[in-house]
């Protein structure tokens, strides 16, 4: 469990984080957004022991990350894969962390062989891909088999294989009744790998709640209809009480009540319905509702344009492309 009271941490006049209030429970992914600029990192590196805070505390199961002895094997984490001596081996950077932890050598080989690195075990780290070396950080928070982990951006620089792997390794890990906290700006992702989310702006605690309650109030639910008796069906929810708003095309919009209950409705009157649909806005969708206010750097597109530049560069080609095609990249 990580419990943060009070956590403050300033620069000079800027307040980074601002009283952050919140606790890690064990058992679930705890997803940690937030804009850029809204203090996650810096929160992260106090939780262990990287920043001090300049008021509040951090306790990682009822104590300070100082006071933990051999602390990988109560906390693993990844804030930055590229944390690591490019001159050693993928083996050899896991060892030196072994040693220093009194972690046995063959745990080693196991945690490479999970984030599947053994056939590159004896290769430098400065010729990994991104990927690889985001599996390498992977493996070293995996490494003293905690039951805390914390993981800033895990997916970066994986191919679909490596995000569908390590999606399922926190789930995994949660189900253990381990406490996953994970960062990461892909809201698809989050979506589908976060059971719990901590969402901060400006450095202040904003939302401490369940995916489906986030997303429930930080965003509009209704349910669309469409049939072909339209006119009737639209005197059928009046007399009912229930206000259908016209959207195009045929299709009403009803707010309020359950598609159940409309259903219920229309099968009464002997209506034909072509679409009965729920519909919910996404986690991304809530997420920009909610911290339409506390987003610190914004983009505008340039004039007779539509961007702020050239086009981004394609995403790294990750794991699945070969050792060979990856060093050469490199």
């Amino acid at each position: 469990m990580i419990e943060l009271e009070g956590l403050t941490k300033r620069y000079g006049e800027k307040v980074a984080v601002n009283n952050l209030t919140f606790t890690v429970h064990p058992g679930i992914v705890t997803g940690f957004l937030g804009p850029n600029g809204a203090g996650k990192s810096t929160t992260m590196r106090m939780m262990l022991g990287l920043d001090n805070p300049s008021a509040g505390a951090v306790r990682i199961d009822g104590r300070h990350y100082s006071q933990l002895k051999d602390p990988l094997t109560y906390i693993g984490a990844l804030l930055d894969a590229k944390a690591m001596h490019g001159g050693r081996s993928a083996f050899n950077h896991l060892l030196c962390l072994a040693q220093s932890n009194g972690i046995p050598r063959s745990r080693v080989d196991e945690v490479l062989d999970t984030v599947g690195l053994t056939a590159v075990a004896k290769k430098k780290a400065k010729g990994f891909s991104l990927g690889m070396g985001q599996r390498l950080g992977i493996a070293g928070a995996l490494l003293g088999d905690p039951e805390i982990l914390m993981f800033d951006e895990p997916v970066n620089g994986l191919d679909p294989e490596g995000i569908h792997w390590i999606r399922n390794l926190m789930k995994s890990l949660a189900a253990q009744g381990r406490t996953v906290f994970v960062s990461s700006h892909l809201m698809s992702e989050m979506a589908l790998t976060a059971d719990h989310l901590v969402v901060i702006g400006q450095g202040r605690l904003l939302a401490d709640t369940s995916m489906s309650e986030f997303i429930r109030q930080n965003s509009r639910s209704y349910v669309r209809l469409r049939s072909p008796q339209r006119e009737r069906l639209l005197d059928v929810l009046h007399e009912a009480g229930i206000t259908a708003v016209e959207a195009g095309n045929g299709t009403l919009e009803v707010d309020g009540t359950p598609a159940e209950r409309l259903g219920e409705l229309a099968a009464g009157h002997q209506l034909v319905l072509h679409e009965l649909s729920p519909q919910q806005a996404s986690l991304e969708e809530a997420f920009m509702q909610l911290t339409a206010e506390s987003v610190e750097y914004h983009a505008h597109a340039r004039p007779g344009g539509t961007g702020t530049g050239p086009p981004a560069a394609p995403p790294a080609t990750g794991w699945g492309d070969g050792w060979q095609q990856q060093r050469k990249e490199a």
